[in-house]
């Protein structure tokens, strides 16, 4: 049989099978792509990465293939999770063809990303990706391209995204609460990849500026530069600034492990603190509105002060609802087409300005001169 008319029948099942995924109650099926990022862990476990739980035991989910080509790692997890040997497949094009997911978890390195989008995109799969989209503004250019050519979503995951506290400052913001907007400092890391002990493979590419885009500076700066993106309700910044350290040269000879990103708006200002040197893991954002601040001090607690208040108080958030509260209600709600992306943490939108974001800030640190955007094509 002709190439063409194998990928033309493959296409077919899959968008067949993505019919009888959107009956009410019926588990949404997806594949995994790559097992090498470290926080496929979460997903299979359940956490602060999926809030509702792990995908194996989940009744919304059926995870129905895995592609990942280290057969000694596939093992491993296979033998911590239970997985059959049957869920193991060589290729995408293999897993879909075969067990028809409606749409692929992707844990790559993130300079595979635009190569399995693109794939996955000829094939009318879906995607989820895990943070950062992109290692480059010309690669999530070219990755936004190829889903608008297959005519599938491409959401991104980011652990911020599911927070209380951080919907909390929003509504806060965007309900006049605080005043307009002035003011970001966004805070995100730890104390660094080989301290914290992630597993050889995670490590092996957040190491690898060809691999990561950068170290702490990809690693982390992507959820300030997404948050503020999400405030800013889409705008993106006149010019970027950003300065890189390497603290830990011995640990990190070939990438960043501190970054400091300025981002100057038209009207307002954002600081982005990246770090692989916290003596903890931070992961908080504080919003300064005209009258009031709001600052996210976990998940759950935020801080909160008005005008005429003498001091701020602190509060717990609301939990959050589905399908705001967990990656895979998102997934499937904007699947179903219950919800529209726009500009939200998770929409490809967000995530280009996201990219063109960290590329312009990797630019200003090797430079050592401010940025402006849009950048060159």
């Amino acid at each position: 049989m002709k190439p063409i008319l194998v990928l033309m029948l493959t296409c077919l099942a899959v968008h067949a099978n993505a019919a009888v995924d959107a009956i009410p109650g019926s588990p949404m099926k997806v594949g995994v792509v790559g097992l090498v990022h470290g926080h496929i862990e979460g997903f299979l476990k359940g956490g602060s990465l999926t809030p509702a739980g792990g995908i194996l035991n989940r009744p919304d989910v059926q995870v129905v293939g895995i592609v990942e080509p280290d057969q000694k790692l596939f093992d491993s997890y296979a033998e911590r999770y239970h997985l059959p040997a049957s869920l193991h497949f060589r290729s995408i094009q293999e897993m879909v063809k075969q067990a028809h997911p409606r749409a692929v978890l992707v844990f790559t390195a993130p300079s595979e990303h635009r190569r399995v989008i693109e794939e996955c995109a000829a094939l009318g799969v879906h995607v989820m990706v895990e943070k950062p989209l992109a290692i480059s503004y010309k690669d999530a250019l070219a990755i936004q391209d190829a889903a608008q050519r297959g005519n599938i979503h491409v959401l991104v995951n980011l652990e911020t995204s599911w927070y209380a506290s951080n919907a909390e400052a929003f509504h806060l913001l965007k309900q006049g609460a605080l005043g307009p907007m002035v003011k970001a400092v966004i805070r995100d890391g730890h104390s660094g990849p080989i301290r914290i002990g992630v597993p050889p493979e995670f490590l092996s590419f957040l190491i690898d500026p060809k691999q990561n885009g950068a170290g702490a500076l990809y690693d982390f700066g992507c959820y300030g530069a997404n948050l503020m993106t999400w405030l800013m309700d889409g705008e993106t910044p006149l010019f970027v600034t950003a300065v890189t350290k390497q603290l830990q040269p011995n640990l990190y000879p070939e990438v960043d492990d501190e970054a400091d990103i300025i981002l100057n708006y038209k009207n307002a200002v954002a600081i982005v603190q990246a770090s692989w040197n916290w003596p903890f893991g931070v992961k908080q954002m504080d919003v300064y509105g005209r009258t009031g601040y709001a600052k996210a001090i976990d998940s759950e607690r935020i801080e909160v002060r008005k005008a005429n208040e003498s001091e701020g108080h602190m509060m717990k958030a609301e939990n959050l609802t589905a399908p705001y509260d967990d990656p895979l209600h998102y997934l499937a709600a904007v699947l179903n087409g219950e919800i529209q992306e726009g500009n939200s943490l998770s929409s490809l939108k967000t995530n280009v300005a996201v990219s063109e974001i960290l590329d312009a800030a990797r630019q200003s640190a090797r430079t050592g001169k401010a940025v402006s955007l849009p950048l060159a094509q």
